[in-house]
């Protein structure tokens, strides 16, 4: 291939997009000569590392838009210390089904117990399904419903929250809120019912939330719609956490 037309393939490939392809054709082409490939193999071979690098590219896009605090995997959690947990359980959610079916997760338990490390990989599993999600701690998804009220946006942010397969809101009943913005929590988890999955993290019993949502009318009425199709996880016992300090503690002992 002679220079010009070199140039003329780099630019058409830019055109269409294709970046893997331009980065790789040179190097494919040498491979597929010393390997007496056909056109055909080699055109194969070609797009199948632009089709592997895009889906590569939106699962990191779904992730970065998500905005989890921290990346956590499975691997990283051990079950080991919270043997209460159905761990074949929570593996069997990883798959994604019950996202399919529009159903929610609640883990409930003590602080420091994992129960964000596993909202996240639960998180993670479903973007590399090619789901969206969202993550927010509750106190900062209340605080950006109050803000977006404020400047007459509600309904625009709300409609973007409902295009999340997954909506994850950690840590709540760690701060009380306003009038308002329990009742624009309330407002997000409702509309959600049979329409999209919500996975909440908690370190207070069902019977609590109604510190949360200051009335016991509004937390009946929303424990009624969470907890319909749901899967409860109950993560009380030792802090996760507290036990990994003590476990690096003692190995920089020895």
């Amino acid at each position: 291939m002679s220079d010009n037309e070199n140039m003329l393939l780099k630019a058409n490939l830019n055109q269409l997009r294709l970046p893997t392809m331009k980065a790789e054709y040179d190097k494919l082409a040498k491979e597929a000569s010393c390997e007496n490939a056909t056109y055909q193999q080699y055109l194969l071979r070609l797009t199948e590392l632009e089709v592997a690098a895009r889906a590569t590219n939106a699962v990191n896009n779904r992730i970065k838009q998500a905005t989890f605090p921290a990346h956590k995997d499975f691997e990283g959690y051990d079950f080991s210390v919270m043997p209460s947990l159905n761990k074949q359980k929570i593996l069997e959610l990883a798959r994604g089904e019950w996202i399919d079916k529009r159903q929610n997760c609640c883990l409930i338990g003590s602080p420091g117990t994992g129960k964000t490390h596993l909202a996240i990989a639960l998180g993670l599993a479903t973007c590399r399904q090619g789901r969206r999600v969202r993550f927010f701690t509750t106190a900062a998804l209340v605080n950006r419903l109050e803000e977006m009220q404020k400047q007459y946006q509600l309904e625009r942010f709300l409609t973007q929250m409902d295009r999340a397969e997954l909506l994850i809101c950690d840590e709540l009943g760690y701060l009380t809120f306003s009038r308002t913005g329990a009742e624009l929590l309330f407002q997000v988890f409702a509309d959600r019912y049979e329409r999209g999955s919500l996975l909440v993290t908690s370190n207070l019993a069902f019977s609590e939330w109604v510190q949360v949502f200051q009335g016991e009318r509004m937390t009946a009425a929303l424990l009624d719609r969470l907890t319909h199709h749901c899967h409860i996880f109950e993560m009380n016992g030792e802090s996760y956490r507290f036990k990994q300090s003590m476990q690096k503690g003692k190995t920089k002992k020895n």
